[in-house]
């Protein structure tokens, strides 16, 4: 007897009525199973287990699941030898009855006599693979053949072919490893810091390997914007009209906001010398569409265009992929497989039928399996669903993958007329490129990307001459843009990658698929949107009109991990990205892995055992500094400062945790307590960003810069 355990019931279904569908019988309904045909399948929901927390591994004996410990810093850092598992908790953290019940019925169907065979049917990704392993490592007491059910979609045909071309569950070992190690690795900063960060600072802050350099990537940019000086200039601009067409000309050159008088002097020299058109290129050429979609893309183009948010649009791929109406959604690629292409054979004739005008077409731009890590691009199945069998943004998502689909399989080619005219001011003083683009049979821009318009050039040939009148135009310089659903992503893909240098429609990918399969890429497609989603529910971004903002406690965030000497920018999160990979790649163990997670960790809490600790360390929320020098009340570590205890009754006394850039550490504000001043800090950033050494000084005003401090090396006054 086979038994089949799929990650959640709708994909258990889906294999049931695959199963029912062979001919020889049906399955009959059990309590938590099927049974019939040969088989046995039941499900899991989702995880049914779930990390232990940190009290599992310091408690021992006085351990209780589900009792929420007082978090102090004495536990940690914690990195345990062995990772435990346990059934998940409720809300209120007990055991989950549901989950009880149906982990006790895998354990059974496990371990039954006539179940000679289980079958892993977890999703087809690295999460779906350790979500069923686990259960099973759980259930099993004795040892058994394990296959693996790998589903690119849930159609019944392509499950029937899938269970008759199982695999040994062995060959996807180093899948599980990754998995592993990423679970492993992002309990290691989730818990441990997360920790740290809320005990020292006095405020909940979630602290993981993607979220940070996420929030961080909003903040920066958005400092970016806050602080960018506009800066006036003139541009050297013509505008002319040549047979009813307009003609722009702007020249390379441009003055600072005090050059105008050079500005002029130049559009007189310019308006002086003949314009003459030295060179005209017409090319009739094909127009290819764009590529098949990945995750990110879909998403990106769902937001830009209908302003869904990225968390519906992945729920709602993978409700249509539960269906068996899309391929498997979690996918980072934009091709597909050179294995596929009967497959796809078959969806084109089902699109053909519907009045398509569509046509196998094979090349690298489509099929290319050097830029597959493990799924294909999303697109439709030969099971198409029924006029009105869809909710209104299943439609929408379908119908963009679909058309997209008929786009690139489309027989009818879209005719372009390409121009380029060189226009050669003077004896080669400044060259000016106009180019512009008419459609001459739309092609499969009539199903995707049909908002492709005409550009019009006017009717110019080699030698003519054009008539110009250049003038300064006072322009200003423009802030960074805020980052956008779609410039995040592309951001998050490839962190290393020039905001200029993202790529376009069509245009080399390689730098994107290499860094996607070297493991540089914050995040996954299948995290990636439940990370931002956390982001954005932790109150640390905002998303309003497809545009992202930091918020005051994203704000608070970074700059207190910055201050705790939490370093998790883009380039510690890739080093760890790329350790996973070797895993994936079975370059290295996972054990090694979690070796460079836990340096990186033991690091944030052996700063604090150094002998220069003193300098930067602030202490921990709540912690008794001193007294007020105004009251004599207790003076307490806050969340924003060093303040005095008795601030309800009118006290205002405070010392600010940062000043120009700098933490005050608790060794400075003791001094400030007790003498009224400190020793030179060095550190600290001037508003035009230059490095200053000061001491600190406290007086009726507050705290100052005192720059006449001693040097405790030498005596010699500063």
């Amino acid at each position: 007897m086979i038994l089949i355990i799929a990650e959640k019931p709708s994909l258990g279904r889906n294999i049931i009525d695959a199963i029912n569908g062979l001919g020889n019988g049906s399955m009959k309904k059990n309590n938590g199973y099927y049974e019939g045909c040969g088989y046995i399948v039941t499900w899991a929901f989702g995880h049914l287990f779930t990390l232990s927390d940190i009290e599992f591994y310091t408690e021992g004996d006085n351990y209780v699941p589900g009792k929420k410990p007082k978090w102090t810093l004495d536990k940690l850092p914690c990195f345990p030898q062995k990772y435990n598992f346990q059934l998940r908790p409720d809300k209120n953290g007990k055991t989950d009855t549901g989950v009880e019940k149906q982990f006790g019925v895998i354990r059974y169907l496990c371990n039954r006599s006539d179940v000679d065979t289980i079958v892993n049917a977890g999703d087809a990704d690295r999460e779906g693979e350790i979500i069923v392993r686990i259960c099973i490592s759980k259930a099993l007491e004795t040892e058994k053949t394990q296959k693996r059910l790998w589903l690119p979609d849930q159609t019944p045909d392509t499950i029937r072919l899938a269970l008759s071309e199982m695999k040994d569950e062995k060959e996807y070992d180093l899948l599980a490893y990754e998995g592993f190690a990423r679970t492993f690795i992002d309990w290691l900063y989730g818990t441990n810091l997360t920790r740290y960060a809320t005990v020292k600072s006095g405020a909940f802050l979630r602290v993981g390997r993607v979220i940070v350099p996420i929030v961080k990537a909003i903040y920066d940019r958005d400092n970016q914007i806050k602080n960018f000086v506009p800066e006036k200039y003139y541009a050297i601009i013509s505008h002319t009209e040549s047979g009813g067409s307009e003609i722009e000309l702007t020249s390379k050159r441009r003055f600072g906001k005090d050059e105008l008088e050079k500005a002029e002097a130049l559009c007189k020299t310019y308006n002086s010398l003949p314009a003459v058109v030295t060179s005209v290129k017409k090319k009739k050429t094909t127009l290819p569409p764009g590529k098949l979609y990945s995750l990110t893309k879909l998403q990106n183009v769902l937001s830009k265009k209908y302003k869904m948010p990225m968390n519906e649009s992945l729920e709602t791929a993978q409700k249509l992929y539960e269906r068996g109406f899309l391929t498997y959604p979690r996918t980072n690629s934009e091709y597909l497989a050179t294995a596929e292409k009967d497959k796809i054979k078959q969806i084109i004739g089902n699109v053909s039928k519907l009045g398509y005008p569509v046509s196998f077409k094979d090349g690298k731009s489509i099929f290319d399996d050097n830029k597959i890590e493990a799924h294909s691009a999303l697109t439709p199945t030969f099971k198409i669903p029924r006029k009105n069998e869809l909710s209104q943004s299943e439609n929408l998502l379908y119908s963009t993958v679909f058309r997209r689909f008929a786009a690139v399989f489309c027989s009818q080619d879209c005719i372009v007329n390409k121009t380029e005219i060189t226009i050669t001011l003077g004896e080669d003083t400044e060259e000016f490129q106009l180019k512009g683009m008419v459609i001459l049979e739309k092609g499969w821009t009539a199903y995707d990307d049909s908002n492709q318009k005409d550009k019009l050039l006017p009717d110019l040939k080699k030698g003519d001459k054009v008539e110009h009148d250049f003038r300064p135009v006072e322009k200003t310089t423009s802030p960074p843009k805020h980052y956008t659903v779609e410039t995040l992503n592309n951001y998050l893909k490839n962190p290393f990658k020039d905001d200029k240098a993202q790529s376009k429609e069509n245009e080399s990918d390689d730098d994107d698929y290499r860094a996607i399969f070297e493991g540089l890429e914050l995040g996954t497609e299948a995290t990636r949107t439940g990370i931002i989603d956390n982001a954005l529910q932790s109150g640390y971004i905002s998303l309003k009109k497809d545009v992202y903002s930091i918020l005051p406690k994203g704000e608070y965030l970074i700059r207190m991990l910055s201050l705790l000497g939490i370093s998790m920018d883009k380039y510690k999160t890739s080093q760890l990205g790329q350790a996973l990979k070797k895993v994936y790649h079975g370059e290295i163990s996972v054990r090694k892995s979690l070796l460079l997670a836990q340096n990186e960790i033991a690091s944030v809490f052996t700063q604090t055992g150094t002998s220069s600790s003193s300098d930067v360390d602030i202490g921990i929320s709540g912690q008794e500094i001193g007294k007020c020098p105004r009251c004599g009340a207790t003076v307490l570590r806050g969340a924003y400062g060093y303040g005095c205890s008795a601030y309800k009754d009118g006290c205002k006394f405070r010392i600010p945790l940062t000043l120009c850039s700098r933490a005050i550490p608790v060794s400075a504000a003791t001094s400030l307590l007790t003498s009224g001043k400190t020793q030179r800090l060095d550190g600290f950033i001037s508003k035009a960003g230059k490095p200053f050494s000061a001491a600190l000084k406290l007086g009726e005003e507050g705290v100052s810069f005192d720059f006449t401090y001693e040097s405790p090396a030498d005596g010699v006054r500063g």
